[in-house]
Parts: structure tokens; sequence; C-alpha cells
């Protein structure tokens, strides 16, 4: 018998949903992504009218949203009520979305170069990005995968959001004010770095209830020290787990640890931070990574690593000046001195999240059809000595569906988990999970479940691992949209779909399409943000506050020029160099007006940038060849903006 004929929560399949029954079935024999590139459905005829014409949908046409959360449509002239940060994937950067209206309103450059802002060619985003000898970019990709924000008090405080790049083990730190990046780290012995979170008050100083770190998770294993030598002794691969300052961007400390992080998660009162592990195995390859039973949640005692740090028992790897602690589980088998525990959890893992409770952390099996749910209080009271097995902690398993992934929340108990395999989300009360577990057979914890469209991986709702989750807004992040979208190519869009979660049943309130391939996100309110919409011009150590102070400054064959913009206008209108000169060229923006953004360009030195209102850059280049370079504005600023213009003059 099926899934869904033994439950009666979950909703019939509709009409035409015979494509996501073949997208289960090929992803549950491991050849879903092979398989499904030759799947195609016939057209069906026009049949005339403005709806003519195309191929209908597989799934069909949803009816209107009609749920308690508000309306999906905003209309012109009003503002969304909520703000989601998104991550990218392989475009390196990070995206602002409206919801619910799923409107892009920024995107975020930090990893990677953005010709749009600049980013990667002004002087001031190459020291964020960090530079080689010759001044070029260390790197020019990235993978942004985890997207999380700072908190205070357990809310989130609108001050920082952090996103890894798991192409080269950097994390970077935008300003919320702003919705800049102004930091960027490298994190020293580390590939594959995958899952990011920030503590939600200090572990060690209850007063302080702000982020103080974000812990960061390794996926791969790789030689320690990466330096060359003992590349086939795999008794010197490990991984590390990562402790970044929230404030400085510094590296803390690292913890060295057995198997293999996916993601990360905190607790609210800052004592834990956890990481779901696959590849306890510690093997090389996916053959030999599938022989344990089970894997495990790895859970670290914040306060007792950086107590060991203080007294000195850490090591060093490499060239790295980092303090390592020893994290492994066979050293800290004492539960009074261990620095962490391992939970045992189904196969291959894929996720860990907070409820907004405060109580447990939740493991999704992926391998397995269920989720794990996990008592901080009992874990502490293993690390405490009151607790014989950790694996006790082990409070509820709920049998919720095919492929279990992420999780997230409403506030009012009940958990949402996606299912990779059945392409569904399914909706589950915690506390009726535990019942269950604990011998009440006549508990049912599932409470309903909806398809989505297809094969869904991170999920979050508006607020979901903070104290204040509301419940309103659910947005699912699909890896596949096929028959959704119009084709475009073999590169099909993905699929964010949001849905309503004010009621009992979950609502579908619609599609977004999304380039491939982004991944995790965090949903506020508007009012817990307070961005600022005009720089300060003081906050610039090279503005040029007047146009009076523009001009040319030359020290031998290094010249400064300062020039600002106020609309339609640049001072000066010209400036002359010379071949072989290096030039600095300082760019303010003196107009104060909201949204009167200038661009700045010269052709054939690949130079474009823009500054917003009261904003300065820079840019150093070298002068290669003679003739008349008309600068211009890139940026619509001003009905003379075609006219907004000037001379850099090169003399042989």
């Amino acid at each position: 018998m099926s899934l869904k004929a033994q439950d009666p929560h979950i909703e019939k399949e509709p009409a035409g949903i015979g494509r996501r029954r073949f997208l289960n079935a090929a992803a549950a024999l491991g050849i879903g992504s092979v398989t499904l590139a030759g799947c195609k459905e016939e057209s069906k005829p026009a049949q005339g009218g403005a709806a003519a014409g195309g191929a209908a949908p597989a799934h069909g046409a949803e009816a209107p949203h009609q749920g308690g959360a508000g309306p999906v449509h905003i209309p012109p002239g009003q503002l969304d009520t909520h703000y989601g940060l998104w991550s990218s994937g392989h475009t390196g950067d990070a995206r602002v979305i409206g919801i619910p209206s799923g409107r892009e309103l920024l995107r975020m450059p930090c990893f990677v170069p953005d010709p749009l802002t600049g980013w990667g060619i002004t002087n001031e985003s190459k020291a964020v990005m960090g530079t080689k000898p010759d001044g070029t970019l260390e790197y020019v990709v990235g993978d942004t995968h985890h997207m999380q924000a700072s908190y205070k008090d357990g809310i989130y405080d609108g001050k920082y959001c952090w996103i890894n790049d798991k192409i080269n083990a950097r994390i970077a730190r935008f300003r919320l004010d702003y919705f800049v990046c102004d930091k960027i780290t490298k994190l020293p012995n580390v590939q594959g770095f995958h899952g990011i979170f920030p503590d939600k008050r200090d572990p060690v100083d209850p007063a302080i209830n702000y982020t103080t770190r974000v812990f960061c998770g390794q996926e791969f294993r790789i030689p320690m020290p990466n330096h060359g030598k003992d590349l086939e002794d795999t008794e010197k691969y490990g991984a590390l787990f990562t402790c970044v300052d929230a404030l400085t961007m510094d590296v803390k400390w690292q913890a060295r640890i057995n198997g293999n992080c996916d993601l990360v998660a905190t607790s609210f009162d800052g004592k834990l931070a956890a990481t779901n592990q696959y590849n306890l195995e510690e093997a090389d390859f996916y053959a030999e990574m599938m022989s344990r039973e089970r894997d495990a949640c790895l859970f670290f005692h914040v306060a007792r690593i950086e107590q060991a740090i203080k007294d000195g028992k850490f090591t060093h790897i490499g060239d790295s000046k980092v303090p390592v602690v020893d994290c492994r589980v066979e050293n800290n088998k004492d539960p009074k001195s261990a620095m962490v525990v391992r939970v045992s959890v189904p196969k291959n893992p894929h996720g860990v999240n907070a409820s907004p409770d405060g109580k447990y952390f939740v493991c999704s099996g992926k391998l397995s059809p269920t989720c794990t749910v996990i008592d901080l209080q009992k874990v502490l009271d293993w690390f405490d000595g009151k607790l014989d097995d950790p694996d006790k902690s082990i409070v509820a398993e709920p049998e919720v569906g095919l492929g279990p992934l992420h999780t997230t929340f409403d506030g009012r108990g009940n958990a949402y988990t996606t299912l990779f395999l059945d392409s569904q989300v399914c909706k589950w009360n915690i506390e009726k999970a535990i019942k269950k577990y604990a011998g009440d057979k006549t508990v049912n914890p599932i409470v309903h479940k909806i398809d989505v469209m297809y094969q869904p991986g991170h999920i979050n709702a508006t607020c979901a691992e903070t104290k204040a989750a509301d419940g309103i807004w659910m947005a699912v992040g699909n890896k596949f949209s096929k028959d959704r979208f119009l084709p475009v190519g073999p590169l099909h869009p993905e699929n964010d779909q949001l849905l309503d979660i004010t009621g009992e049943q979950m609502i579908l309130a619609h599609d977004n399409a999304v380039r491939p391939e982004p991944h995790d996100f965090v949903i506020l309110p508007r009012d817990w943000l307070h961005p600022k919409q005009v720089y300060n011009l003081d906050d610039f150590p090279l503005a040029t506050k007047s146009q009076a102070d523009t001009g040319v400054t030359r020290n031998g064959k290094k010249v400064t020029v300062r020039i600002t913009s106020v609309a339609p206008a640049y001072e000066p209108t010209e400036f002359n160099v010379k071949v072989g000169d290096e030039v600095t060229l300082i760019l303010t923006n003196l107009d104060k007006v909201e949204d009167l953004t200038h661009g700045f360009a010269i052709p054939e030195y690949n130079i474009q940038f823009i500054v917003n209102p009261q904003e300065t850059k820079s840019v150093t280049f070298k002068i290669d060849k003679p003739g008349v370079f008309w600068y211009y504005c890139t940026n619509f600023c001003h009905a003379l903006h075609l006219e907004m213009r000037g001379r850099m003059i090169v003399e042989p």
C-alpha cells in the first residue's frame, strides 16, 4: 500500500501529477538527474483566447491564494511585509527578496566581481575580497550556500548577516544598515565549508545576549596540514569545526573532529553548537561512505572548548596561528570533561534545526523516512554526568516521508520538513511526535502534507529560528522546475515556492523562478530592519567634500584624480594624464537625494562602478594607451543623464 493510501492527512494527487511520481521514482533509483533530462511531455494544442498557446502545466493551475497570511500580490506603490535574505549559489553573491511578492530587491556582491556595482574593481571592494601581490583578485569564483542573521536576545537584531563560500572556504559578513559586504575571512585548513550558524547569545557570559560567534562546518576531509605530503595517509586526514568572531571576523578557534560536517545549529542559551554528520566511516568516496547503519549529530560544549584554549590545551596546524582543540570522540569520552558528544541519528542526515521554544534540535535522516528530535537539556545532562547514554536525548522519531532534508517551525509547536523524494512538505506536531515515541500509539503527529514542485531542499518560515517565530509565510527551495515555467533551453530555472502556513493546512501561494542554484534563506519582518538610504559622507576617509577640492595631484608617475558628481555633471569635466602613469581616481557622490546613484566608466580601461548618495569609491589603474577617453555616468540619474560625461586626455 502506498504512503498516500495509508495516511488520510495527505492530499490526493491532482490530475496530471504523473511527472512528480516519475521524478520520485527516478530519484529513488539514483538516476533522477540523468533520466529527467530527456523527459518530455507533449504540448497541448492552443484553444484560443488570452490563455491559449503552449503546454499546460503538468500540475495544473492552482486556485488563487485565500489563506490568512494576507495577499500575495503587492499592488504598485505598496511594500512587502517581510524581507528575505537569500543565498544565490554559484553566482557567489546573495539576494534580498521581498516577501510575499517574491520581488528581487537587491543583489549583494561578496565573493565574486560584480560589474554593476564595481565590486572587485574598486580599491575598497578589493580590500575586502583579498588580492594577490600584483593587485589582482585572489579568487574570482564562489559558491554561496547558507545565509544566517545576527541575534539579540533570541531574535534577529537587523545588524549583520553571514554567508559561506563552499568552494574557497570563505565567510562573508553583510552590514544590514547598507546591505553591503564589509568583511570576508578565509578559514585556514578547510575545504568544503558548508554549514554556518551564529550563536544566539554569548555562551560564556550570559549578560551578553547578542551574537558574538559564528560557527562553520567543514565538509571535505583533507590532510592536516594540506601541504602536499601524506596524500595517501588517511590517518593524517581530518575536518575542522571553526568559530569566527562575529565582530572582528577573526578566526577564534578550530576543533578537530571525526567525519564530515553538513549543517550547523546553535542553542538559544548559547551553550551548545551542533553539526549533523555523515561519513563517519571517514571514507574518501561514495561507496565506502555507505557502510555504517547510522551517522550522528555532533554537539559542542562551547564554554569547555574556550576554557581548554585558555588553559593552553591546544595545538596549531601548519602555518596557521589559530588554536586547534582535539574534539575527536575517542579523546572525549568522559562526560565531565568532554568538549563534544555524538547523538546517533539515521544514515546520511541532511540538516539540523533549532525549535523556537529552545528545547529541541531536529535532524533529518535523508536515507530514513524519519526526523530525529533531540532534547537539548538531556544533552547538557550528559555533559553534567546525569545521563548515562547521549542517545537517550532522542525523544521522537516521527515518520514523515521519503527523503527528509530540512526542517522549519511556525512557533505554534509544529515543524515542517521537506521530503526530497516525495516532492512534498510534511507538517508535523513536535509534542505529538514525542508522545508517540514514548508509547502512545493513538497519536498521529502528521498534520498535513502538500505537493511542491519538485524535489524540495531548503525550507524556512518567517522568523522560524527565533523566539518570535510567527508562522505566517514559509518558503521552499525546489531543485527542479521542469514544466512549471516556459522552457529556456537545457538549463531550467529552479523554483522557490511560497506557502501560507497560518492555518491548519498549508496553502501554496505562488511560484518564483530563480537562477540555479540557490540554497538557504531567512525571512524577517520589515520592521526588524532599518536600512539607511543615504550614506554618511564622514564615514569615507577619501571623500571629497567640496567641488572646490577636486582636481589632479601628481607625485612623479603616481597621479591622484579627485572627482565629484552632482547630477547631471562631474567636476572636473576633464583631466590630463600621461602614458605610464599610475592613476588613483577618487569619486564622491555629493548628491543627497535618496535613489540618486551615479555610475562612472572609462572605455578601454575595464573601469565601471557606481557611487550612491554621499558615497566615495576609488580605483587605481595604469595608463597604457594615449588618446581621448570619455568617462560617463552609467546609472540613469537625471533628464540630462546622457550628457553627464567628461574627458580623460592621455598624452603619449
